[in-house]
């Protein structure tokens, strides 16, 4: 057989929609098409066989017997085509995993080690959404989510990942190489600002009860832009333990004190329950939950060896 010879598929899917409702209007509007572009498409398909498949009689129209016999093959022959091209998507889709997570922790921690997950499954074809957004799991095309608030989200799975703390970083080269010897220093220095304000908790735990949120100076909304003005000599950041790690490591930042700002807000797994238990959300959780430990663990060890030796231990762990 020469499929050349088939119709048009838009022709014969219009066609069984109309043979289906008996009525173009109502198959224009379950094509989201006009009335005018089904009615063509059905008169050019009749050309094409040079036999009447419908009997019009004003706005009204019938199936002719021939047109009849037609329908009958050309909805099986569209449901079996349907019924396959869902199975090869269904197939696909067990492969393909799509993760939502904060545009900062995506950058600044998952890339940094999504090579592991790679190594261990490589019949999984991850994607990483950067988004700032919450993933709608009702209507977006995503398995998993790692967001970063406070857990309360509704009808899904939710489990707590990882907390945060927040400490004061700059680069190396700041105020050529004078950087600040005490938290009392922090004041004569130009602060990065964020939404966050997160730095007068971080006076608190330092001790400095009257020192106050910077003022002046460009107001960052991403955490990852903040990181990276601090990196480029800008000032000094307050900044996530999680996403400026790899950064102190390489020698890019210098973390200044060992005191730990608080967080209001942590890091948490979450995906819909029916999800949990498929082969690649599982693979994805149960990874992201052991990189997370030996992150805490390597971080407790960077903590022991002080801020002169906590660089040299990210170092050699390859963080």
């Amino acid at each position: 057989m020469d499929l050349r010879q088939l119709p048009a598929l838009n022709a014969l899917k219009a066609f069984e929609a109309a043979a289906r409702h008996e009525s173009f209007s109502r198959a224009a509007d379950e094509m989201f098409v006009t009335h005018g572009a089904v009615s063509h498409q059905i008169r050019a398909l009749e050309a094409e066989l040079n036999i009447a498949l419908f009997e019009r009689d004003g706005k009204r129209v019938r199936l002719t017997e021939a047109g009849g016999r037609y329908a009958k093959e050309v909805r099986a022959a569209l449901m079996a085509l349907a019924e396959a091209t869902r199975a090869v998507r269904a197939g696909d889709r067990e492969r393909r995993l799509v993760v939502s997570i904060l545009t900062s922790f995506a950058a600044r921690w998952v890339t940094p080690r999504i090579g592991r997950f790679i190594e261990q499954y490589p019949e999984i074809d991850l994607e990483l959404l950067s988004t700032n957004g919450l993933a709608d799991f009702a209507r977006d095309d995503v398995d998993a989510a790692i967001r970063f608030g406070f857990g309360k989200y509704e009808g899904l799975h939710v489990e707590p990942l990882l907390d945060e703390v927040f400490f004061p970083v700059c680069s190396p080269t700041l105020n050529g190489g004078r950087l600040p010897q005490t938290p009392a220093d922090l004041p004569q220095y130009p602060l990065l600002r964020s939404d966050d304000e997160l730095w007068r908790p971080w006076f608190h735990a330092a001790g400095l009860m009257s020192a106050s949120e910077p003022k002046r100076g460009v107001l960052y909304q991403d955490s990852s832009n903040l990181l990276q003005a601090a990196i480029d000599g800008q000032g000094i950041g307050l900044v996530r333990r999680s996403i400026a790690m790899h950064e102190i490591a390489s020698g890019r930042l210098v973390r200044l004190f060992d005191i730990d700002g608080p967080s209001p807000w942590a890091y948490y797994f979450v995906c819909p329950p029916r999800l949990l238990e498929t082969v690649r959300v599982r693979a994805f959780r149960d990874w992201i939950f052991e990189e997370v430990e030996r992150f805490q663990a390597l971080y407790g060890r960077a903590c022991a060896a002080g801020r002169d030796g906590a660089a040299e231990v990210l170092r050699t762990a390859g963080q």
